[in-house]
């Protein structure tokens, strides 16, 4: 097996150990108080995100989450947009802080735990941004549906806790919210189709893994100097297609315990074979981190109704949030701005064909 690929090995680690046991409770939970209560199924979903957090996390872990959600909430009653992302920001610093770092570290015997709390957080506050910014946008009639116990029973959601997928607030508390006919007969069929399918997915990773070794190269020089421009773009290629069926399986199982719940999950990871793109892979690779991004931060800064400079302006921003998000090292900017050229230069190609002379000469 190639090891090098760690978001692999670190997931399907803690999958193995003690993740998909907690997501099984979850199932059970869910679908008793689905059977039951179904009235009360938030609450009770939520009271199991909260202990499973506990479990895993330890109560440190568990105190440092509520406390960011606490505070986001305290930040989100000024109602001032840019104050809440100014919180955001500075609740996400804290996790590159080095001597807070240390002060996690020594919480637990082992990194893979430290690093379980790291991740979790990172996600965690994307959530508490969105509740933030949805308080801040309703008024005084919304506020039952924003309350402090809807912000625990979203932040404490379990399936979509560890590393998503991203799901925005108000789509969450709107199917949360809806009540519908509930058939055990119905779970169970969407349950089983669901497992195969993930099942499959995860073969085929592990096939990748164990065969192609794409990681282990792009882990040496000598390999990648002695190869044809050819052989890597061969290996670009499996480098994507590996990242995408892994994605698959990452956000395969908490979207096949979100249909359980009765909620509509962000549309899985398109192809990447199927892309030609900037646009549409950033789109349709991951739709709830995409959906995030929009309603948040491109369409508050105008996006494309405003002039060409605020177009360029308000993406440039976009991709610097996801840029920082994911750990704002050096090549995470170079890749952020990569990815912002590439998307400039389609939106302005674009542009440029749709000018009637030019069409005409098409």
């Amino acid at each position: 097996q190639d090891p090098m690929d760690f978001e692999w090995s670190y997931w399907i680690e803690w999958g193995r150990e003690r993740i998909l046991w907690l997501l099984a409770g979850h199932l059970l939970v869910s679908q008793v108080s689905r059977l039951l209560v179904e009235k009360y199924k938030p609450w009770c979903l939520m009271v199991y995100g909260m202990a499973a957090c506990w479990l895993l996390l330890g109560i440190k872990g568990f105190a440092v989450i509520l406390l960011h959600a606490t505070i986001s909430f305290a930040v989100a009653q000024f109602q001032l947009s840019l104050l809440t992302w100014l919180c955001s920001l500075i609740l996400l610093s804290t996790l590159r802080i080095p001597a807070v770092e240390e002060a996690k570290r020594k919480w637990y015997d082992t990194e893979n735990e430290y690093y379980l709390l790291l991740f979790t957080v990172s996600v965690r506050c994307l959530f508490c941004t969105s509740f933030s910014l949805e308080y801040c946008w309703h008024g005084p009639a919304q506020k039952s549906s924003h309350s402090f116990l809807w912000m625990l029973a979203y932040v404490f959601y379990y399936p979509m806790f560890h590393n998503g997928p991203l799901m925005n607030f108000d789509e969450f508390s709107k199917q949360m919210r809806r009540q519908e006919a509930f058939s055990l007969k119905t779970n169970l069929s969407i349950l089983i189709v669901g497992i195969i399918r993930i099942f499959f997915w995860w073969c085929l990773a592990e096939l990748m893994i164990h065969l192609m070794y794409i990681h282990a190269l792009y882990s040496s020089a000598l390999p990648l100097e002695a190869a044809s421009y050819w052989a890597l773009g061969g290996l670009a290629l499996a480098q994507v297609l590996f990242f995408y069926v892994k994605y698959l399986v990452l956000y395969g199982v908490p979207a096949l315990l979100l249909q359980m719940d009765g909620l509509k999950p962000p549309a899985l990871p398109c192809c990447v074979s199927l892309m030609h793109s900037f646009t549409k892979m950033w789109r349709s690779f991951d739709v709830g981190l995409h959906r995030f991004l929009v309603r948040y931060i491109y369409v508050p800064m105008g996006g494309s109704q405003s002039s060409l400079l605020g177009t360029l302006f308000s993406t440039a921003l976009t991709f610097a949030f996801v840029s920082y998000w994911h750990g704002g090292q050096s090549y995470l900017w170079y890749w952020g701005a990569l990815n912002w050229l590439g998307v400039i230069v389609e939106n302005g190609v674009k542009r440029i064909l749709s000018i009637s002379p030019i069409q005409d000469l098409i």
